[in-house]
């Protein structure tokens, strides 16, 4: 009797604890799975919150915003507009311009190409890119020198400084610099103002350098657009660069254009003054 009693209770006690374990066990698996919902759930959030818009939220800042404005008025002919643009490609992809982008602190900077000559006529050949390899370098390049040619008429700095201060309201990124680096053959000759267009762009911050190609041969029907008083880039010096840190270099040639373009380059990348971040 006192046997039968004795293993109604064992039996009793263990179905007890089978019980208590099974709902322990169900318990601690409930509490995992919540849990590891918990985890899922965060990390769906994460990853709806990484939209395209906010990845280039996260990654648009840069060390330079650059805008290259490439002179093609009716001076430069078919054969120079081919060097002044394939020394823009050998320049950007070189790899002492590469490597003074990945020096800097953010090792990117953004870049937009744009080609210019009479009041109305400027155009974006290749929209702001960002470039910190030699990979992007290329790729950038190659769209220029895709792209056709689209003016060929007179020459109007002030306009192409105007056009391209507009173009930095348009970046989709932001940087401490912004700078527009001019590159023509000869001086202004018609639409605005050269020294109120540059005087405008430097009371909104922006830098503007210059790239005097210089003539051997004053052109015959206006020999003071290649050859002003004093030289053309006394002209640059004097009338359209400005603001911290602003230079002017001289190309003795279209020929000569490709080392020059490289060193203003570098020159632009390294040693540009900082300001505060433009939004």
């Amino acid at each position: 009797m006192r046997r039968s009693i004795l293993t109604r209770s064992i039996l009793k006690c263990s179905i007890l604890t089978r019980s208590i374990l099974t709902r322990s066990i169900l318990k601690c698996s409930i509490l995992k799975c919540s849990i590891l919902k918990c985890i899922v759930f965060v990390i769906l959030a994460g990853l709806a919150l990484m939209t395209p818009a906010n990845r280039t939220r996260a990654e648009d800042t840069v060390d330079l915003l650059l805008v290259l404005a490439a002179d093609i008025s009716r001076s430069v002919d078919a054969a120079k507009f081919k060097l002044q643009r394939d020394g823009y490609a050998a320049a950007l992809t070189s790899p002492r311009v590469v490597g003074a982008i990945r020096s800097a602190p953010s090792g990117r900077i953004a870049i937009c190409y744009v080609e210019w000559s009479g009041a109305d006529a400027q155009t974006v050949v290749v929209d702001w890119t960002a470039i910190g390899t030699e990979t992007e370098a290329q790729a950038f390049v190659g769209k220029i020198l895709a792209a056709p040619r689209r003016f060929m008429e007179r020459t109007a700095i002030g306009a192409a400084i105007d056009f391209s201060v507009q173009q930095f309201t348009r970046s989709p990124f932001k940087a401490t610099r912004r700078v527009i680096d001019v590159s023509g053959d000869g001086t202004s000759n018609v639409g605005r103002s050269v020294t109120e267009a540059r005087d405008g762009a430097l009371a909104q911050g922006i830098t503007i350098n210059g790239l005097a190609i210089l003539s051997e041969v004053p052109l015959p029907f206006n020999p003071q657009h290649t050859h002003p008083p004093g030289g053309l880039l006394k002209y640059y010096e004097d009338n359209v660069i400005g603001g911290p840190g602003a230079f002017a270099l001289a190309a003795d040639n279209h020929e000569a254009f490709p080392a020059s373009v490289l060193s203003k380059l570098i020159k632009e990348i390294v040693l540009g003054p900082g300001q505060p971040v433009i939004e």
